[in-house]
C-alpha cells in the first residue's frame, strides 16, 4: 500500500525542511507584498534587496523537496538545502544592516536615507523634484512591538536556516 504524500514528507526531513523553508518564504513575500500593494507602504531599496535570496531559495526549496521525496542523491539534496541556508543568512546579514540603518547606528546607502540631493540645476530643479520619490531606508514604514519589517526579517531568515540546517542534518531517508 503507498504511504500518503504528507507521510512521506514526515518522514522525510530533508523534504520536510525544504517545504517548510518554501511555505514560510512565501508567505515572507506575501506578507511584504500586502504592505506594498494593500497597505501603500512602499518598500525602499534594501527592502527590495532583502527580498532576492527569498526569490531564489523558494523554488529551489520546491525541487529539493520534490527531489528529495522522489530518492535524489542525499548529498545532492543537502547541497541544495545548504544553498539555502547561506541564502537565508545572506537576508538575515541584510535585514540586520537595514534594522541597524533603521535605528541610526550605522549610516545607510547615500540613494535612500541622509539628504536628498542631486536634483540637477536650478531651472529644472522644482520638475524634478516633482517627480522624484525616494523611500527611505533609514526610517521604518511600521513596527510592532518595537521592531520593524527589517527585524522581522531577521528572525524569519534566521529561523529558515536553522530548518535548512536541520534539514542537512536530518538522517538520510532509509
Amino acid at each position: 500500500m503507498p504511504i500518503s504524500l504528507p507521510t512521506a514528507i514526515r518522514h522525510n526531513g530533508a523534504a520536510a525542511a525544504a517545504f517548510i523553508v518554501a511555505g514560510v518564504g512565501t508567505a515572507t513575500i506575501l506578507g511584504a507584498y500586502y504592505f506594498e500593494y494593500v497597505l501603500g507602504m512602499a518598500p525602499c531599496e534594501l527592502c527590495l534587496k532583502e527580498r532576492i535570496p527569498y526569490y531564489v531559495s523558494i523554488p529551489l526549496a520546491l525541487v529539493i523537496g520534490i527531489a528529495a521525496l522522489r530518492g535524489a542523491p542525499h548529498t545532492l539534496v543537502r547541497a541544495g538545502l545548504a544553498v539555502i541556508m547561506v541564502a537565508m543568512l545572506i537576508v538575515a546579514g541584510l535585514s540586520v544592516y537595514h534594522a541597524g540603518v533603521e535605528w541610526k547606528f550605522w549610516p545607510g546607502p547615500t540613494d535612500c536615507s541622509g539628504p536628498i540631493s542631486g536634483f540637477g540645476n536650478a531651472g529644472s530643479l522644482l520638475e524634478s523634484m516633482e517627480k522624484t520619490v525616494v523611500i527611505r531606508c533609514d526610517e521604518a514604514a511600521w513596527r510592532l512591538f518595537g521592531i520593524s519589517l527589517a527585524g522581522y526579517d531577521v528572525l524569519i531568515s534566521l529561523g529558515l536556516a536553522a530548518v535548512a540546517l536541520a534539514g542537512i542534518l536530518a538522517p538520510k531517508k532509509a
